[in-house]
């Protein structure tokens, strides 16, 4: 009888491991082994050993359990459209902003489990993927990322700026949170935001106002700029206007300094060749006043003679006169003086 009851245990573990089951990973997916019994397992419960994607195992039926856990990216989508047309979950995030202004907004985070932490998550969270989106990573994520959201004012919400920067805070402060946990955040993106009607009325015509204002200055800096360019243009065309004149009046005065030059030149070419004329007649006149003068004349009477018929008339004494060449000489050199000193 006692050694019945120390193989009992062993009869009863090999009765229940007859007809092993079969239990298979897909391609994302890694496996937890959990043994009811202590008997062949490194001890009772969650096995640390996690079963790679694309495995088949065979395990007893009855004392063994055996989860998967889908390790692909997942989008956790909290948005205000309802679940049924498969568009999100239909729970977008309403928050409040540092102004007052009550806001909804659309988001998504994506992550993943970390296959290493998979026996972890089965004792801490759920039995599969989606059990670690209800329980751990919905909350977790609607409540980190409304406090980050928290801390932006109206104005924030519309720029986009700001709006990326509030999503990478949440992803960073949502990563710290879930990592320990085996979950990886990669992201949290910001869709669609809303303001209450009456709110977003005087959202759209403070922007149309302010667009208005920019409009406005913008003209004004252009009419601005404008002015300055015409007044360039006329300053360029006075000063352009300017040289021009500047130049003609050079020019007029190089000409006209030029013409009074040549003017002077010629005047005082005139008056060395009338000096010189002047000068030569009156050394001429000097030389002709001489014996050589009277020479010349009586050559020039001679020449002017020779070859003509000189004709005696007879004189009133009925005798014929004579012709006087000495006295024919000193009339002409006193017609010739005559003439000269009368021009």
């Amino acid at each position: 009888m006692r050694n019945l009851r120390l193989i009992a245990p062993f009869l009863l573990f090999g009765a229940l491991t007859q007809g092993c089951a079969t239990h298979s990973t897909g391609e994302t997916e890694v496996g937890v082994l959990v043994c009811k019994f202590g008997l062949g397992c490194a001890h009772q419960g969650v096995q640390s050993v996690v079963y790679p994607p694309g495995s088949t195992n065979f395990f007893a039926p009855l004392v063994r359990d055996f989860y998967t856990f889908d390790t692909k990216v997942q989008n956790l989508r909290m948005s205000a459209k309802n679940a049924a047309d498969g568009s999100g979950e239909g729970n977008d995030l309403q928050f409040k902003t540092t102004d007052g202004s009550d806001v909804s907004m659309d988001v998504t985070v994506v992550w993943g489990i970390d296959a290493q932490m998979a026996p972890s998550l089965l004792e801490t969270v759920g039995k599969d993927t989606e059990e670690v989106k209800e329980k751990l990573v919905r909350p977790m994520a609607r409540t980190i990322v409304r406090d980050v959201l928290n801390r932006l004012d109206s104005e924030s919400i519309y720029n986009a700026d700001k709006r990326f920067q509030g999503a990478e805070e949440a992803q960073r402060q949502l990563a710290t949170a879930l990592t320990p946990y085996g979950v990886l955040v990669s992201q949290v993106i910001l869709h669609e935001h809303r303001f209450p009607p009456e709110y977003e009325k005087i959202i759209h015509d403070r922007k149309l106002a302010e667009q208005r204002a920019e409009q406005l200055k913008s003209e004004a800096e252009a009419a601005q700029q404008e002015a300055l360019r015409d007044l360039e243009g006329a300053r360029g065309k006075a000063a352009s206007d300017l040289a021009q004149a500047q130049g003609a009046l050079n020019r007029t005065k190089l000409e006209a300094d030029a013409r009074y030059y040549q003017s002077q030149q010629e005047a005082e070419a005139i008056v060395a060749e009338r000096q010189a004329k002047a000068q030569a007649i009156a050394k001429r006149n000097e030389a002709l006043r001489g014996a050589g003068g009277r020479a010349m004349v009586k050559l020039r009477i001679a020449e002017a003679l020779q070859g003509k018929q000189v004709v005696l008339v007879p004189g009133g004494g009925g005798g014929l006169q004579r012709l006087d060449v000495n006295k024919l000489l000193e009339w002409s050199l006193a017609t010739e003086e005559a003439t000269k000193a009368g021009q």
